[in-house]
């Protein structure tokens, strides 16, 4: 099952570290990855797999939300079906 994580702040080193160090830390496959800074802003998107996450998802969404907090930026998954249905038109 597919999942997208979406990272915004403020842009510092470590951001993409961090939030893939969480990803490898539960077996959570990255399996693409789009990123821009947008003036001093920082936003990511990231599709992954999370069929063999070692954690529940309300689990890991809590993790990377931590994650987020820890470093200042707002970070979110949200399973590709509801990302998908969200924006559709």
């Amino acid at each position: 099952m597919n999942a997208v994580i979406t990272v915004i702040g403020a842009d510092k080193v470590g951001i993409l570290a961090k939030v893939s160090g969480v990803c490898a830390e539960y077996n959570v496959n990255i399996e693409e990855v789009t990123q821009n800074i947008l003036g001093e802003v920082f936003a990511m998107i990231m599709i992954v797999d999370v069929a063999n996450s070692t954690v529940p998802f309300t689990a890991l969404s809590e993790k990377l939300a931590a994650a987020g907090r820890e470093i200042g930026t707002d970070i979110r998954i949200t399973r590709q079906e509801l990302f998908d249905a969200m924006h559709r038109i």
